[in-house]
């Protein structure tokens, strides 16, 4: 009956809102109230539904932030606009909510600082979700967002720990001994293979080491997780263990959205509360987009890191679930976390052309200075430029380069741009996406661009842009799918080739090379 009840209600019901343009996970929270009012209402879901849901969502949790850290660097929460960025944000939050609270709602000054520090958090899940989706978790807004969530997530553990009276235990002074282990997990990567293996070795870092293993020291879980990811984010294989773990941490993470609805039915006065916290929620966004311009950060970087930040957290669940002060809190906290998300998520989708609809009263605000990390490239003498250089657009490079001398690749991963400049290919670091990087990059060299990147919004906004700079070299571009054939080429592209079709003709071509020269035939055994 568990599995009746909880995964065809959040199968259908992710299908009824995706048909209305929202992402699935706007069903799967309504699937969990729905099945909170089926418990309550029928008894026909099982006693034990809300204990299961737990359980699965924590460990999705936990396998999202390992997935997390694989693409993390330590040095980036040290950087200005994460560290300075995620205090004053959460400084400002809670001197003005918590005031507003005990004046309105009549409460306690304990508890509504509470409150109000559980409602100053982002959603790391939510938010690590649509930059990993739209595939910006390694560009710079992507690294702000997530650095700043981390610094919040730190945060959270401390109030649990100051208020919930719980002393760390001296084992945690292990956690200062985690570098140790890396080059015994590095080597551990790499005899474990490429296939179930992987995915257990997964598993076992993110929920086992790092899941009860920092449990057992009085450390948080989530934390664990996320540290033992850092761990191995500088191997070769990091991408290739974060992809395996991807099918699995989205069917978990479907549980956590159930979960969050089965964590009480909302009364009329539950309503009133999260509606009106959902009102203000802007503010949320826009107080991040004045912190993180004031960080040098520039329009469009501060505009795009502050939507993937506009969400109330679950870990404010997290803090209220884990203080007792805070029992009666957990429904209308939960159904603030909720409405947030219905909000956030289409926002989310939107918000690069929104930005393009607002730049120019954006950018106003933004200072004379520039951050060290957005000041715009200089593409040198190159002739041929490849956006994105990943798997596919490394290849094109090495294809390329030994024939023509002026090649460039670029990419937004300042890691992945640091690896190709050491391997001696000529990496530039800047974002397709950019609306400064098109404004000031010289094109007046080049004649053939290769649209390489993962993403269909990023080639279609770099087609459109090559164009409108008034560019007419070629523009050759790859698609994964076959519906984004048409819209790229709308965009200004002159071919666009399937990724896989074109493997496929390629393995056909090396076939017909091997018969027409005569192709050894192998002895056979016996």
């Amino acid at each position: 009956m568990f599995e009746l009840f909880s995964i065809s209600l959040a199968f259908f019901l992710g299908l009824a809102v995706k048909q209305l343009g929202l992402p699935p996970l706007v069903g799967f929270l309504a699937a969990g109230f729905g099945l909170n009012y089926l418990a309550q209402q029928t008894g026909l879901v099982p006693d034990y539904t809300g204990e299961v849901l737990y359980h699965v969502a924590h460990l999705g949790v936990l396998l999202l932030l390992f997935t997390v850290g694989l693409k993390l660097k330590l040095r980036q929460l040290a950087q200005p606009a994460v560290l300075g960025g995620a205090m004053l944000h959460f400084a400002i939050t809670v001197a003005v909510l918590a005031p507003g609270l005990r004046f309105f709602l009549s409460l306690d000054w304990n508890v509504a600082l509470l409150v109000a520090i559980a409602l100053a958090f982002s959603s790391t899940v939510l938010a690590a979700k649509i930059l990993e989706t739209k595939r910006e978790l390694t560009a710079f807004h992507g690294r702000v967002a997530i650095g700043i969530l981390i610094i919040q997530d730190i945060i959270a553990l401390a109030v649990l720990s100051a208020w919930g009276g719980q002393a760390l235990s001296p084992w945690a002074l292990l956690v200062f001994a985690l570098p140790l282990l890396r080059p015994a997990l590095h080597w551990l990567l790499d005899v474990t293979g490429h296939d179930e293996l992987l995915v257990l070795m997964g598993m076992l870092l993110a929920l086992v080491l790092g899941g009860m293993g920092f449990e057992a020291i009085g450390l948080s879980s989530e934390v664990g997780a996320l540290l033992m990811g850092v761990l191995l984010s500088g191997h070769r294989r990091a991408k290739e263990l974060s992809e395996s773990l991807w099918s699995l941490k989205e069917l978990f993470l479907v549980g956590f959205f159930l979960q969050i609805g089965m964590s009480g039915l909302p009364g009329a006065e539950d309503w009133l509360f999260a509606l009106s916290l959902a009102l203000v929620l802007p503010l949320k966004g826009v107080l991040f987009f004045f912190v993180l311009v004031l960080f040098r950060l520039r329009g469009r970087n501060a505009f795009l890191g502050a939507t993937a930040l506009t969400a109330y957290s679950e870990f404010g669940l997290i803090v209220a679930a884990g203080l007792p002060m805070m029992a009666d809190w957990l429904v209308p906290l939960a159904l603030t976390v909720a409405l947030s998300f219905v909000i956030a998520a289409p926002l989310n989708r939107v918000a690069h052309p929104l930005f393009e609809r607002f730049e120019k009263r954006l950018v106003r605000f933004q200072t004379s200075t520039a951050h060290p990390d957005e000041i715009p490239p200089d593409l040198g003498d190159a002739r041929i430029l490849i956006f994105g250089m990943g798997r596919t657009g490394s290849a094109a490079y090495d294809a390329l380069a030994p024939r023509y001398a002026r090649v460039a690749g670029l990419d937004s991963d300042p890691y992945r741009v640091a690896g190709h400049r050491e391997a001696g290919r000529n990496a530039i670091l800047a974002d397709a996406e950019d609306t400064d990087f098109w404004r000031s990059v010289d094109l007046a060299g080049l004649e053939v661009v290769l649209l390489a990147m993962d993403d269909i919004e990023s080639k279609l906004i770099a087609a459109r842009k090559l164009r409108q700079r008034g560019f007419g070299g070629a523009i050759i571009s790859q698609a994964l799918y076959a519906e984004h054939v048409d819209a790229i080429l709308a965009a200004g592209a002159d071919e666009t080739y399937l990724t896989m079709q074109e493997a496929g003709i390629s393995l056909a071509n090396h076939a017909v090379e091997a018969l027409e020269v005569g192709a050894p035939i192998r002895q056979q055994p016996g």
